[in-house]
C-alpha cells in the first residue's frame, strides 16, 4: 500500500428537510386543524480516528464526502426521516486542518476519537407549530437549514515513541530491519528510504514503536532532497536517535548538519531528548572507532553509542537506552495529565 500522509477533502453536511403545511381531513372531523409534521435533520460529517490504518492513501481517490438531505415532513404529524451520517476514519495520529492548511481542527491520538466536522442542519417546523387561539389554520412552515461546506487538509503524524534521524545513508534502515520485524528497503545509495516506516521494537520484555524518515541533508528546511516535512512524523516521540555513518569523514560535519535541520524545523524538535549513536563500527577499527566518538563527543556535548546495525554490536544497550528515555517521557506525561484531570489509569 503506498504510503500517503496529506490529503485535502471537501465535505458537505446535509440541510435539514422543510416543514409540511397540512390540515386533518377526517369523516365526522369538522374543523381537523393543522397536523404538518416536522422536516428530518441533514447527516452530520465526523472524523474518527481506527485501528489497522497506517495512510491516508483512501482519500487520494475520492475527495469529496457529502452527507444526505433530511426528508421533508408529511401530513398527519410524521416527522421527516434524518439522514445518516458520514464518517471519515484516519489512522490514529491525524490531524485536521482548515483549509489554510494552518488552522487546527482536530487531532485525533487514539483509537475511537471522533470530532463533529460539519453538523447537519435542523429540520424545518410544519404548520402545527404556528397553531395558535388566533390562528388556528396556519398556511406556512419552516424550511429546513442549510448544511455546512468545508474544505479540509488530513495530515497524519505517525504515532511512535521513538524516531530515527540522520543523513542519507546513514544507517536508519538498517537499525530499523535489525531491531524490528520491519523491512524497509537497504542499499548502498543514499536516499533508499522514501517513506516513513514503523517496527515494534522488544527489549526486555517490554515494547516501543520505532520511526524510520528520510534521510535529511544540509538544506532539506529549504526544499532540498526529499524536504523535511517527514519530520512531522517524529515530533510526537518522546525521544530521537541519531544515526552518524562511521566511516564518513566529515563527523563534525554531519551531526551539525542534522541538528541544523531539526532547529530549522521547528516545533521543538530540537529540544527533545536525542541518544546520538555512532554507526557501522564494524567497518572501523578499535582505534578509529575510539578516535571517532571522541570528535561527536566533543562536537555535541552527549554520550555517544557506538553501533551495528548490520551485526548487532551495540544495539542493545542503545535500545536499553531508548526504552529509559520513553519511560521517563511517560511519567512525565502522566503527571501533567493528572494536573489537568485528563489522566486515565
Amino acid at each position: 500500500m503506498k504510503f500517503l500522509d496529506h490529503a485535502r477533502v471537501e465535505i458537505r453536511s446535509g440541510a435539514g428537510g422543510r416543514g409540511c403545511v397540512s390540515f386533518r381531513r377526517e369523516k365526522f372531523v369538522e374543523f381537523g386543524g393543522p397536523d404538518g409534521g416536522d422536516g428530518g435533520k441533514g447527516g452530520d460529517v465526523w472524523a474518527e480516528a481506527v485501528d489497522g490504518l497506517n495512510t491516508l492513501i483512501d482519500y487520494r481517490y475520492q475527495q469529496h464526502f457529502f452527507a444526505k438531505n433530511g426528508q421533508p415532513g408529511m401530513g398527519k404529524q410524521r416527522t421527516g426521516k434524518s439522514a445518516d451520517d458520514v464518517v471519515l476514519k484516519v489512522p490514529v495520529g491525524t490531524e485536521i486542518l482548515d483549509d489554510d492548511g494552518e488552522t487546527l481542527v482536530a487531532d485525533l491520538t487514539r483509537v475511537g476519537e471522533r470530532v463533529l466536522l460539519a453538523r447537519g442542519g435542523n429540520g424545518g417546523w410544519g404548520n402545527l407549530h404556528f397553531k395558535t387561539s388566533t390562528n388556528q389554520a396556519p398556511r406556512n412552515a419552516n424550511p429546513g437549514l442549510e448544511g455546512v461546506e468545508r474544505t479540509l487538509w488530513l495530515r497524519l503524524k505517525l504515532i511512535a515513541d521513538a524516531g530515527l534521524v540522520g543523513l542519507p545513508n546513514a544507517g536508519k534502515s538498517t537499525f530499523l530491519a535489525a531491531t524490528t520485524n520491519a523491512r524497509p528497503k537497504v542499499a548502498d545509495y543514499p536516499f533508499t528510504t522514501l517513506h516513513p516506516g514503523l517496527g515494534v521494537v522488544g527489549i526486555d520484555g517490554t515494547e516501543f514503536v520505532l520511526a524510520d524518515i528520510p534521510g535529511l541533508i544540509e538544506g532539506a528546511s529549504e526544499g532540498r532532497g526529499l524536504g523535511d516535512t517527514f519530520l512531522g512524523h517524529v515530533e510526537r516521540c518522546a525521544v530521537l536517535i541519531h544515526l552518524v555513518d562511521g566511516t564518513s569523514e566529515t563527523l563534525a560535519e554531519d551531526y551539525e548538519v542534522i541538528l541544523g535541520e531539526l532547529e530549522a524545523y521547528g516545533e521543538g524538535l530540537a529540544e527533545k531528548p536525542r541518544l546520538l549513536g555512532l554507526n557501522k563500527v564494524d567497518a572501523l577499527s578499535p582505534e578509529d572507532a575510539e578516535a571517532a566518538a571522541e570528535i561527536l563527543a566533543e562536537v555535541s556535548g552527549l554520550t555517544v553509542h557506538r553501533l551495528s546495525g548490520a551485526t548487532g554490536l551495540g544495539v542493545q544497550e542503545m535500545l536499553r537506552a531508548v526504552r529509559a528515555e520513553i519511560d521517563a517521557a511517560r511519567v512525565v506525561a502522566a503527571a501533567e495529565d493528572r494536573e489537568v484531570g485528563t489522566w486515565r489509569p
